[in-house]
């Protein structure tokens, strides 16, 4: 089962998933980093990557324009901009013989790469 992102906007309902798995490694990381209650995971999206777009992970605080979710504990933002480029995307952590790490599974990707990170829409 996943969470769910909604912006405070009810006009606007776009969702983030993320899995349970993905869940227990950002409270995790947030705890090593010794993040405070204010700060959260922002999930963006930048140019650049071999597809177009790639996906940014970081532990920042709120912004204004954040869509912001409290999911078991953890704070997800992610910017207006970005928003439309990730609805309905899901963010899982995965463990495998070539490492581990997040994977972005987006819907609205046309192409992605090899290496998982970047993407067109």
């Amino acid at each position: 089962m996943s969470e769910e992102l909604h912006q405070e906007n009810p006009s606007d309902l776009t969702a983030i998933n993320l899995s349970p798995k993905a869940l227990q490694m950002v409270r995790k990381m947030l705890e090593k980093e010794g993040a405070g209650p204010e700060q959260g995971l922002r999930v963006a999206v930048v140019g650049g990557g071999c597809s177009g777009f790639q996906y940014s992970l970081a532990f920042d605080e709120h912004k204004d324009g954040d869509a912001v979710a409290e999911l078991d504990g953890v704070r997800v933002f992610v910017d207006e901009v970005s928003l439309p480029y990730i609805a309905g995307t899901t963010l899982d952590y995965v463990e495998g013989l070539h490492g581990a790490g997040f994977r972005f599974d987006n819907p609205r990707a046309s192409r992605t790469c090899g290496c998982g990170s970047s993407f067109s829409a």
